[in-house]
């Protein structure tokens, strides 16, 4: 068995939602009445004008009847729609007790393109049971649409189901419903004609009278359908009854044969009530597909949302008699009931009920953070259930998942999509798209330039933002939390991707800040906080907070009491970049050149300019091709000098995303910004008037470059020259400092200090004159 009801929930979401029962043959191949499981189906509409059963689709099984027998006698091709000549034999059965068996042969342009269908149009033959059973429920459904105005035709008052048997010995699979049937002549004109739908002809003929009613949209491509039976079959027997015929005819065709034949049921024990039986004798390699359970799982897996009970056969493995999990009349009336139910509006649905649908259909454990269904109307009808998981399972740069999946008229078509249904980005969404405007066979080709698919994925888009935007509004702040943590990247992969949705985007962002280092901050929260004077919305790129707190590009702003965003993931800048504004709020970046506070003091900056002018070019000519110029800094406060990026570069290692060799593109175009208060800098500017050649001073400022690096976040060309030049002057420093204190100690002249070009012996002597002291 596929498993247990779940009538309760079915009730609860199903506009004829899916119900698979299993009938289990005991030794005698007995009926059993237990249930398939039953995923609750929200994906439903209203139909006021029809009964209350389960609705679906037309069927492969149904056509009306052609008043004018007379057909062109070549293939035509006309409104999409290929006819085929069919030739009857005048020759009588041989046995005359028996009725009479008519031959139809193809046009030879027929044949080939039956073949080109059976082995080019589908790549997975498994479709076959799915377009079967699709047919099936069609028929089903336009019986119960013509009953509206004709009643009588369910006279016959058996149920509306589709029943599957299977003989895994020999090799057969038999396809039961209790639909519309087709008589004589709708087999004539129907079942012999590739892609000619008589449920197109049924529609066309309402549509001229003005009849056609709110279930009327039903499949146009029979023929396709019905041969899809082919790709698994060397032989194929339909036996039809339709309610206004008396009689039932039965149609046989071969594989790969140019003809087939009509003829009237004579055998008492094969009669139907009504409907249609398809008797497929399998392939010798596709006889695997007669097992029961392979036929449980197809139907599971492609007609789940189904609007009428699909019955299948279970073989039993027991010696015993089985026992019947429920009375076959009770089935019969639950099923009766389930089709009676009223259609429910999602906001009678409960968040349960969705919990329960999200967690059966994608085998997940957890519930989803927030759903959203609803139905769009217009230029294109389609429904769907959204769902936002709670947990992350595919990396961000997976971009095949089977999250969505994608049926047509409840029908599942496919759940492989890279990227036609929802961006890359918003791959983590899960959820269940059911249209009426797309064709049973969708191809990749027709996914990518089909135009309703466009639109379908624009307004799924839509959706999902609205969604995730409720969980952020949400007052239980740690539900948007856990969403940014598991699925925050994929928003700021979105910032790249996807330029025509940065207003829905850019309100879901969150960062750290330099007055929220412990919780994240939303843009529009930046925005309210903003000083009155304050234009723009400030951000610096790091690795790690700490870094960004202690950068020397903050010290003013800080000064100012400006907020600094904190970008310490990689993606932060990437994302920042590309959203340019927010607001009208330009983002700027404090680690760039001509950062403006708003508070610029002209004639003081040229006062400044002047003072300090020889000694930029100084320290430039020092520093040769490592930056693009010095500059007079006015960001600074505490610290000496810093190093800035141009306008259009990179400076924090961290946005590169780790790229290191477009940092050596970026090396000579860092702007060296010194800080005309600090003494340091006051003394090299004296020590540029008087002694520019001091090799003192010259140490002095490469020591000031390579620590500029450091605190600017980057590493230095080479570290060991850097730790020499530090400890050569710790020796200049403290040479002797602690000397007179301690005479016993032996003196190593400070010129020797200062003149040592290696570290390692300069520490080794200080160890050992502490170890003397011992």
């Amino acid at each position: 068995m596929l498993g247990a009801s779940r009538r309760s929930v079915s009730a609860a979401l199903r506009a004829g939602g899916a119900r698979h029962r299993a009938l289990a043959p005991d030794t005698t191949t007995s009926l059993s009445s237990s249930a398939c499981p039953s995923f609750p189906n929200p994906l439903t509409e209203n139909k006021d004008k029809l009964p209350q059963f389960q609705t679906r689709w037309f069927s492969m099984f149904s056509a009306p009847k052609i008043n004018d027998p007379n057909h062109p006698t070549h293939l035509n091709i006309r409104n999409d729609i290929l006819i085929s000549n069919r030739h009857e034999s005048t020759a009588a059965a041989a046995d005359t007790s028996n009725p009479p068996c008519e031959k139809f042969e193809y046009q030879a342009e027929v044949s080939r393109l039956m073949d080109l269908i059976v082995h080019s149009l589908y790549s997975n033959k498994e479709v076959f049971l799915r377009e079967l059973v699709s047919n099936a429920s069609d028929a089903l459904d336009k019986l119960r649409f013509l009953s509206v105005t004709e009643p009588e035709l369910l006279k016959d008052a058996v149920d509306l189901d589709i029943r599957i048997q299977t003989d895994k010995d020999n090799g057969i699979i038999t396809i039961t419903d209790t639909g519309i049937g087709m008589t004589r002549q709708e087999l004539v004109d129907s079942l012999g004609t590739i892609a000619h739908s008589g449920t197109a002809k049924f529609l066309k003929a309402l549509k001229e009278s003005q009849e056609a009613g709110a279930d009327s949209n039903l499949i146009g491509q029979f023929g396709v359908g019905f041969y899809s039976a082919f790709l698994v079959s060397d032989r194929v027997v339909v036996s039809t009854k339709s309610p206004k015929s008396d009689k039932q005819y039965v149609w046989e065709g071969e594989s790969g044969a140019s003809s087939y034949t009509i003829r009237e049921e004579a055998d008492p024990a094969k009669l139907l009530p009504r409907g249609t039986r398809l008797t497929l004798y399998l392939k010798h390699d596709d006889k695997g597909f007669a097992h029961p359970e392979r036929i449980q799982k197809l139907v599971k897996n492609y007609s789940q949302f189904v609007s009428f009970p699909i019955y299948t056969w279970q073989e039993k493995g027991l010696t015993k008699e089985i026992e019947v999990d429920e009375d076959p009349a009770e089935a019969n009336k639950v099923g009766e009931e389930d089709s009676k139910a009223e259609l429910r509006n999602p906001k009678d649905v409960t968040t349960e009920e969705y919990n329960e649908f999200y967690k059966r259909t994608f085998d997940e454990y957890l519930d989803p953070l927030a759903s959203s269904h609803f139905t769009t109307e217009g230029e294109v009808e389609f429904r769907s259930i959204l769902f936002v998981p709670a947990t992350r399972k595919d990396d961000i740069v997976n971009t095949k998942t089977k999250n969505i999946r994608l049926y047509v008229k409840r029908v599942f078509i496919s759940d492989d999509f890279d990227g036609e249904l929802f961006p890359r980005y918003l791959s983590f969404v899960k959820g269940v798209v059911d249209s009426n405007d797309l064709p049973l066979n969708v191809s990749r080709e027709i996914l990518q330039e089909s135009r309703i698919v466009r639109i379908m994925r624009k307004r799924l888009v839509r959706k999902a933002f609205d969604m995730i935007l409720g969980i952020s509004l949400s007052e239980n702040k740690e539900d948007y939390e856990k969403f940014w943590d598991n699925f925050g990247k994929f928003l700021k992969l979105g910032c790249v991707e996807d330029q025509s949705n940065h207003k829905r985007i850019a309100p879901l962002l969150r960062f750290f800040s330099s007055q929220s280092e412990e919780e994240l901050i939303s843009l529009d929260e930046y925005v309210e906080n903003m000083k009155p004077e304050q234009k723009d919305i400030y951000y610096i790129a790091a690795d790690s907070l700490t870094s960004a707190r202690n950068a020397p590009f903050l010290e003013r702003l800080l000064e100012k009491d400006f907020e600094v965003l904190f970008l310490v993931d990689p993606m932060d800048e990437v994302a920042i970049q590309n959203l340019k504004s927010y607001k009208e709020k330009n983002f700027v970046d404090i680690s760039k050149e001509d950062l403006d506070l708003g508070d610029k003091n002209e004639e003081k900056e040229k006062e400044i300019k002047q003072e300090f002018t020889q000694t930029c070019d100084w320290i430039k000519k020092r520093l040769g091709d490592k930056v693009a110029r010095v500059d007079i800094s006015s960001r600074l406060r505490s610290s000496p000098c810093v190093l800035v990026s141009g306008k259009f570069g990179w400076l924090m290692r961290s946005q590169t995303l780790g790229d290191v060799s477009s940092l050596e593109f970026m090396r000579s175009r860092r702007v060296f910004e010194i800080n005309p208060e600090h003494p340091i800098i006051k003394d090299l500017n004296v020590a540029c008037r008087t002694s520019p050649d001091d090799p003192e001073a010259l140490r002095a400022i490469d020591l000031l470059f390579d620590t500029a690096l450091i605190s600017s976040g980057f590493t230095p060309d080479n570290p060991a020259e850097l730790g020499g030049k530090i400890y050569e002057m710790m020796g200049t420093s403290l040479a002797g400092k602690w000397m007179s204190a301690n005479p016993e100690v032996q003196h190593v002249p400070p010129h020797q200090s200062a003149g040592s070009q290696n570290p390692e012996a300069f520490e080794a002597e200080i160890v050992q004159e502490a170890g003397g002291q011992k």
